[in-house]
């Protein structure tokens, strides 16, 4: 018999069910690719478990069964539904403080609080309920965090038995508000804790201080954090937790993002007929409304409008390359002071630049097939998909040293790489590029080596799986 490790997955969102950003592709991708490394000498049983947001798109939902979480004198009704994906279970959780946020994440920091604290500690009850009991615990950033603070708090009120716990860490900043009446309220003490103080009422930090293992979503991320400048206030923390700390890079659904039978495509092509792939640049194009030249090279840039992704630094880039032969589209939304400075380097360039501010997954993938170079000029960078999605189709990522990039992208292997925060330094990077696309030989043989990388999920979830073994047994 196979030995069999249970893993509680919980994310605020995963596909195809809710997706609003980039934790949304790793959840819907990871879990699965968990179970399939199930063989004849381990059954990892993956459970995801989301909450049940109005917004949730699920087939075949069944109810599950309702339960109670105590809140201070009242009792929180949770509702319990279920379904399966490609052989998964996944789990909804519903109830008051889910439904009074219909948004995934709402911008009132007390709603979210509510929300995802109740989600966390329901997840956790969950597993009881359904009798199945967790070895690993998973959660993913701040809104899950409170179920491994929870789970080690219980164990040392009840003496329960250890269950294993690993918080994925995709984006530092972004810790959560206040919790800590919220966290009483439920009936947990705010633990003694070797957090700053400021950051003792805070899920992120609290989930992290009770985690068995912290991991980035890239191994350069996973030093960064662990730096001053990168570490959100909690470096001092993270490097004296550092044998817990780790990297491991997202990977990418590569089933979905396949050249060669993506429907989005005008022409479908692969690494062994490259050839064909030139004719997804002349419809695209001609579908924004640029010269169809062949021979110009064609930047582009599908990210959300932020200054964290370096949008601001293409803009000075490309008013700093007037001289030079390039064509640029820009797809993403965001900011409205950068949406409206895209706008303004349209008209600046009205036969060269073309943008557009709204959210397009088709026009997206059109882009990656269709455009020569990708920008990605991040001030910092977890991880990234959108380079690993470029290189997959062919379009030759140019990016900054940074998280998740400096990870996956290699400078003049399959692709260009800078370092300093500055246009300039991308400007030099664009140039670089250029000079390579006018030996067509020397590109291709870029964009293959970027085409032939693996970039699925199977080496990550391999990973996780020796993560989960080490803390199991530790």
């Amino acid at each position: 018999m196979p030995k069999t490790i249970n893993v509680l997955f919980l994310a605020a969102e995963a596909e195809p069910f809710i997706k609003v950003g980039g934790l949304g592709d790793v959840a819907g991708s990871l879990p699965r690719a968990l179970r399939a490394l199930s063989n004849e000498d381990i059954k990892l049983d993956v459970r995801l478990v989301l909450p049940y947001h109005p917004a949730v798109k699920a087939d075949n939902l069944k109810p599950l069964g309702m339960f109670s979480l105590v809140r201070g004198a009242a009792e929180i009704q949770v509702e319990a539904f279920e379904t399966v994906l490609h052989g998964m279970p996944v789990y909804f959780i519903g109830g008051e403080p889910i439904r009074a946020n219909g948004s995934v994440y709402s911008l009132d920091a007390n709603l979210d609080a509510e929300k995802y604290a109740f989600f966390s500690f329901a997840a956790l009850e969950l597993s009881r309920q359904i009798n199945w009991e967790p070895d690993v615990i998973h959660g993913n950033d701040w809104h899950t965090a409170l179920s491994m603070y929870a789970s080690l708090t219980k164990r040392w009120e009840e003496g329960s038995r250890h269950v294993a716990s690993v918080l994925t860490l995709h984006n530092l900043p972004f810790m959560g508000p206040n919790v800590s009446e919220i966290v009483e309220s439920y009936g947990l003490k705010l633990a003694q804790t070797d957090l700053p103080d400021w950051a003792r009422v805070m899920p992120l930090p609290l989930g992290l201080w009770a985690s068995d293992a912290i991991v980035a979503v890239s191994p350069t991320y996973g030093k960064e954090i662990l730096t001053q400048e990168y570490g959100c206030g909690l470096d001092e923390f993270l490097r004296s937790r550092g044998e817990s700390v780790s990297g491991i890079l997202n990977g990418l659904d590569t089933t979905s993002f396949n050249p060669a039978d993506d429907t989005a495509l005008g022409v479908n092509f692969d690494i062994n007929t490259l050839e064909k792939r030139a004719a997804n640049k002349g419809l695209l194009q001609e579908r924004l409304g640029l010269p169809r030249e062949p021979e110009t090279p064609l930047l582009a840039m599908v990210s959300r409008m932020d200054v964290q992704k370096g949008v601001d630094l293409v803009f000075a880039a490309l008013k700093n390359m007037k001289k030079s032969n390039w064509q640029a589209i820009i797809l993403g939304t965001g900011d409205p002071k950068l949406e409206e400075a895209a706008m303004k380097l349209q008209e600046l360039f009205p036969e060269r630049v073309k943008v557009e501010t709204r959210y397009d997954a088709g026009l997206a993938r059109q882009i990656y097939a269709g455009s020569d170079m990708f920008l990605m000029p991040s001030r910092y960078e977890p991880c990234g998909l959108s380079q690993m999605i470029s290189m997959r189709y062919g379009c030759v990522p140019i990016v900054r040293a940074a998280g998740g990039l400096n990870d996956t992208v290699i400078h003049n292997k399959t692709g260009f790489v800078f370092e300093k925060i500055h246009h300039m330094s991308l400007v030099a990077a664009i140039n670089s590029a250029f000079k390579v696309y006018a030996e067509r030989e020397q590109w291709q043989t870029i964009q293959r080596a970027g085409m032939a990388q693996d970039l699925s999920w199977e080496s990550s979830a391999k990973k996780y799986l020796e993560l989960y073994q080490s803390i199991i047994k530790s």
